[in-house]
């Protein structure tokens, strides 16, 4: 069954999606590639949803500075191609950014399959969780962020300065 909610967040409101035991979506309201099914009356505060609270629970200390790897299950929907990209994706250490040649190349694709990889980013369904956003263009330049590249910028900046500090925990 299908479950989902809302949440606030430094960058605007998410929605998330949850079916069974998994998390299958997390997305900034209105983003590229944003469901088309969504209800316009969905609840901002569902209480009796364990996974959906722990999801917002997680997503909070990310953007506190004090979470660095989201532990939960997930469960995005896409094809394999996809799913062995959002699986590199969720290897990408924090802080840390890549380029799509450079996932490409990781994933052992042939050359000039980035833009390929790109796209299976950008259709990545759950934002930050899945760290879509360490993606970046050839000599580190900011492109493809379904969320928007303020937003990309914003969390690239986060993960950077917390490292710097030092006090990001894994969850």
């Amino acid at each position: 069954m299908l479950r989902q909610s809302r949440m606030p967040s430094p960058l605007g409101e998410m929605l998330l999606r949850a079916e069974n035991d998994a998390l299958t979506g997390a997305y900034f309201v209105g983003q590229r590639h944003y469901p088309d099914d969504i209800p316009g009356d969905i609840d901002n505060a569902v209480t009796d949803d364990t996974l959906l609270n722990e999801a917002r629970a997680q997503l909070d200390a990310y953007f506190a500075g004090r979470l660095e790897r989201f532990s939960l299950p997930l469960a995005p929907s896409g094809s394999d191609f996809q799913q062995r990209v959002w699986q590199a994706l969720a290897a990408i250490p924090y802080g840390e950014r890549v380029t799509y040649g450079e996932l490409a190349d990781r994933l052992g694709l042939a050359p000039g399959a980035a833009r390929a990889v790109g796209t299976a980013v950008g259709r990545n369904p759950l934002t930050i969780v899945v760290p879509c956003h360490r993606v970046v263009g050839s000599k580190g330049a900011l492109t493809g962020y379904a969320g928007g590249l303020e937003r990309k910028r914003i969390l690239l900046d986060l993960e950077a300065e917390q490292r710097v500090q030092g006090s990001v925990v894994q969850a």
